[in-house]
């Protein structure tokens, strides 16, 4: 599995930076986000190094899939409220125009209840 010894992510998948882990596995792992942009915001990020969304290849297409179908659960069990009264936010940045801050692949999930919104 390739890592970056400069990483902040590799540091926390090889477990040398702690993190409020939510998820883990073989080739990925999940943790609450250290500055929060809503009341549930956690970060999926595969184990393996990948610097962003544009160095995917066609090999990568499982473990996106992955991300994408565990996120709605893993929102769920971490306080968002269920489709269709509730709700979250995924957000992939890439690149430094595109707002990406650590240049580690990952995926932020947003949500949970917000009480100025009506519905």
């Amino acid at each position: 599995m390739s890592s970056d010894p400069n990483c902040i992510f590799c540091k926390i998948v090889d477990g040398k930076i702690p993190a409020r882990k939510i998820y883990e596995d073989d080739e990925l792992i999940g943790f609450h986000d250290i500055a929060p942009w809503a009341p549930v915001h956690f970060l999926l990020v595969p184990k393996r190094h990948i610097a962003s969304m544009a160095q995917l290849t066609q090999e990568d297409a499982a473990l996106m899939g992955k991300i994408m179908t565990l996120a709605p659960s893993l929102a769920v069990e971490n306080g968002c409220r269920p489709y269709p009264d509730g709700g979250y936010r995924v957000v992939v940045n890439t690149g430094v125009e595109g707002g990406q801050e650590v240049h580690h692949l990952h995926v932020h999930v947003m949500g949970g209840p917000r009480p100025w919104l009506k519905g």
